[in-house]
C-alpha cells in the first residue's frame, strides 16, 4: 500500500477529532474564500468551490458561515486577502514531502514551517526539490463499509477513473484531474457516500521508514497538519502497519 494511502487512513480516523477542536473548520474557511476569490461564487461554475463546500457541509459548517467565507472571497464582504503557496522539503529518513498553505502573511508561516521540520528531524528545501516525486491527481476516499470493492471498482473505472486502492477502513479512488468531476459524480449517483474527495499530490515511488525514523515522520506530519495556515501536506514515506498502529 502506497505511503499516501497509509496517511489517508490516519486522516479519516482524525477528522472527527479535528472538526470537535474547530482547527478543520479554520482551513476549510479559508478554502472557502480563496476558491470563491479565484472562481466565482457560484458552485455550479466553480469545481474547487464546490469540492470545499462539500468538505464544509462534510464537517457540519453551518450554512451562513459558509456563506460569509464565499462572500469575502467574491467581494461581497469586506475579508482577508489570502496567499496560496506550496512549501518543499524533506522528512526523517529523506521522505519528500510538500505542503500547501493559505497565507495572509509568508514571513510568518514559513518561519513557522522550517521550525516544525528543525524540530521533527526535516529540513525545509527550495522550491521545486521534490515537486517531481508528486502527480497531481483526484483523489475520492470511500469507507469500506459503504460499498463493495468489485462494485466500487466497476462504477469508478467505467467512469474514467485510473485505480482504486484500499486502505485501512478506506478504499482510494485516484483519477486524472480532468476526470475528478466525471467520477465524484457515478460514484455519488450510485447513493455511496464519499468520506472525503480533493484534489491530491500522490507520490510516485515511496521511502520505507521503520522505527524511530517512522515515529518522528509522523509527529512531523501531525504537527505540519495542525499548523494553522496548512491546507494539505503531502509525503511519499512507507512505513509499516505496527507502527502506525501506535498512532
Amino acid at each position: 500500500m502506497s505511503g499516501h494511502s497509509k496517511w489517508s487512513s490516519i486522516k479519516h480516523r482524525k477528522a472527527a477529532q479535528d472538526a470537535k477542536r474547530g482547527a478543520m473548520f479554520t482551513k476549510i474557511i479559508k478554502e472557502l474564500t480563496v476558491a470563491a476569490r479565484l472562481g466565482g461564487g457560484d458552485t455550479e461554475m466553480n469545481p474547487r468551490l464546490r469540492t470545499a463546500v462539500a468538505k464544509a457541509k462534510g464537517v457540519n459548517m453551518p450554512q451562513d458561515t459558509m456563506q460569509r467565507a464565499i462572500m469575502k472571497g467574491t467581494g461581497e464582504l469586506p475579508g482577508v486577502n489570502y496567499e496560496e503557496v506550496t512549501y518543499e522539503g524533506y522528512g526523517p529518513g529523506g521522505v519528500a514531502l510538500m505542503l500547501t498553505a493559505l497565507t495572509d502573511n509568508r514571513n510568518r508561516t514559513v518561519a513557522e514551517i522550517r521550525k516544525l521540520f528543525s524540530k521533527n528531524g526535516g529540513n525545509l528545501g527550495e522550491a521545486g526539490c521534490v515537486a517531481w516525486m508528486f502527480q497531481k491527481k483526484g483523489l475520492l476516499v470511500v469507507d469500506k463499509d459503504k460499498v463493495d470493492e468489485d462494485e466500487l471498482f466497476a462504477i469508478a473505472l467505467d467512469a474514467g477513473a485510473e485505480d482504486v486502492r484500499p486502505g485501512d477502513g478506506i478504499y482510494e479512488v485516484v483519477t486524472a484531474v480532468e476526470d475528478f468531476e466525471p467520477v465524484k459524480q457515478a460514484i455519488a449517483t450510485k447513493g455511496i457516500e464519499l468520506a472525503t474527495s480533493e484534489i491530491s499530490m500522490i507520490p510516485q515511488t515511496t521511502v520505507r521508514l521503520e522505527g524511530n525514523q517512522a515515529r518522528q515522520l509522523l509527529k512531523l506530519m501531525e504537527d505540519l497538519e495542525e499548523q494553522e495556515d496548512a491546507q494539505n501536506v503531502y509525503g511519499n514515506f512507507d512505513i509499516p502497519d505496527e507502527v502506525l498502529a501506535e498512532v
